[in-house]
C-alpha cells in the first residue's frame, strides 16, 4: 500500500514541528469554525427569542420550524465534517456513512407526514 492513498500511515507517525504558515493556516481554521457555528448558535437564539409560538400564525410558526431544523442540521453536518474529520476522507466513505443519515431521516419525515394523514381519515371515520 501507498503512503499517499494510505491515511492511517499519515497518523501513525510523530509529526514533525509546524511552520509558522502551518500554524497560522490551523488558527485561522479554527477561528472560521468557531465563527460559523457562532453566528449559526447566534441566529437560533435570536429565532427562539424573538418569534413565539403565540404572535405569529401557524403558516409562519411552521416556516420558522422549518428554518430552525435546516440550520440544527446545517450546524450537525458541518460538527461532523470538522471535528469528527469527515470532510479529510473520501467521497466513497463520506457516502457510507451519511447516505444512511440521510435515509433515516427522509423515513421519519414519510412515517410523520403519513401518520398525520391517518389521523386526519380515522378523525374523519369517527365522525
Amino acid at each position: 500500500m501507498e503512503h499517499a492513498t494510505d491515511q492511517s500511515y499519515e497518523y501513525s507517525h510523530a509529526h514533525g514541528v509546524r511552520t509558522p504558515e502551518q500554524s497560522r493556516a490551523v488558527r485561522k481554521k479554527i477561528f472560521a469554525v468557531t465563527a460559523l457555528l457562532s453566528v449559526i448558535t447566534i441566529v437560533e437564539v435570536l429565532i427562539g427569542i424573538y418569534f413565539s409560538k403565540t404572535h405569529v400564525s401557524p403558516g409562519t410558526w411552521t416556516l420558522i420550524k422549518w428554518f430552525y431544523i435546516i440550520l440544527t442540521m446545517v450546524k450537525a453536518g458541518y460538527i461532523v465534517l470538522v471535528f469528527m474529520h469527515l470532510g479529510d476522507e473520501r467521497k466513497n466513505l463520506k457516502t457510507t456513512i451519511l447516505l444512511p443519515m440521510v435515509l433515516i431521516i427522509y423515513f421519519i419525515f414519510i412515517c410523520l407526514f403519513e401518520g398525520e394523514h391517518l389521523l386526519q381519515y380515522f378523525q374523519e371515520l369517527m365522525k
